[in-house]
């Protein structure tokens, strides 16, 4: 099938909450209009923990090229800049083999911070001012550092509840070492036009429960995948790496691993951070009114999922 033409080269996003269905959408879309995934997930760009970061397996793959998984050793930072910037660097390539970008993920900063082409200017920061600022809100109270805020930048304080004060102090130090606003750094970062044609859909459920019960089955999977020895393996390693304590099906485990809780306590508690995860995703992205929506509470084929996507990308405008 042929991709609509489109003035700029074309970018296709597939997004959701996790256990939605994105992996293998992404890949039926790819099949059916010569395209290649971009991943945009936050730990599934990592080695390692491939269960619990629920990355596709060479076979569920079915041949279809995948970037930016397991690209980086778990002790590299990633910023959303970075990511960014490997993404585009991937869209660039695919592009240049007359192939369909789809860039299939849940989390959401990424997907939006690569279609919506943010710019990441190079902002000073400084360790001793947020320490002294630190110092300042624990003995004064975080409402003071608000209200100085406020005379500065009222258009981010206005943004900001008191209790947020890692992002109060960011902006009261980007505007006292710059003498620049956060929010005029904001606005420039989305001065510039994105270079693609983009298309975004999102899977989504009307009724939240069936996508809970997506979710407590995939995790039922994982354990049949082999989700306790990997982190067993991973913790036992004694590496204790950044990434691996941020994934969800990691952290969780370990009051087990430790003899700390019993192991279907653990399991209930991973099923339940993984759908508070997911209740953030729909949150999120339902924000974007840009996105295209397949509700499939009573759609369970994957050929009419795929026959309702085409109608959407036939019927789609310019954007």
């Amino acid at each position: 099938m042929t991709y609509p033409s489109t003035e700029k080269p074309p970018v296709l996003a597939v997004v959701g909450a996790t256990a939605s269905g994105k992996t293998a959408l992404g890949i039926m879309l790819a099949q059916s209009y010569g395209g290649e995934v971009v991943s945009a997930d936050s730990m599934q760009i990592y080695k390692g923990l491939d269960i619990a970061t629920a990355k596709p397996t060479q076979e569920e793959m079915q041949g279809i090229p995948h970037h930016l998984i397991s690209i980086l050793s778990p002790e590299t930072p990633c910023s959303v800049a970075d990511y960014v910037e490997y993404a585009r660097k991937a869209i660039a390539q695919i592009h240049a083999k007359g192939k369909l970008p789809i860039v299939v993920g849940g989390t959401g900063l990424y997907v939006d911070s690569l279609l919506d082409n943010i710019q990441f200017p190079d902002i000073p920061s400084s360790e001793a001012l947020r320490q002294q600022l630190s110092e300042e809100a624990a003995q004064k109270g975080n409402a003071v550092l608000l209200e100085r805020l406020r005379q500065w930048d009222p258009e981010t304080a206005a943004r900001l509840h008191a209790n947020n004060l890692r992002r109060i102090i960011r902006a009261l130090e980007v505007y006292q070492l710059t003498g620049t606003p956060l929010s005029e750094y904001a606005r420039q970062s989305r001065a510039v036009p994105s270079p693609w044609s983009i298309t975004r859909i999102g899977i989504g459920f009307a009724d939240r429960q069936l996508l809970y019960q997506r979710i407590g089955l995939r995790v039922d999977q994982m354990i049949e995948q082999g989700l306790v020895e990997e982190v067993r393996e991973e913790y036992e390693s004694g590496r204790r790496r950044a990434t691996a304590a941020a994934a969800i099906g990691y952290k969780e485990l370990l009051p087990w691993l430790e003899e700390k809780a019993s192991f279907d306590t653990c399991i209930a508690v991973l099923k339940q951070e993984t759908c508070r995860y997911a209740k953030r995703q729909g949150t999120w992205f339902r924000r974007n009114e840009q996105i295209q929506w397949l509700v499939r509470d009573d759609i369970y084929e994957n050929v009419e999922i795929l026959e309702k996507c085409q109608k959407m990308i036939a019927n789609r405008t310019e954007l």
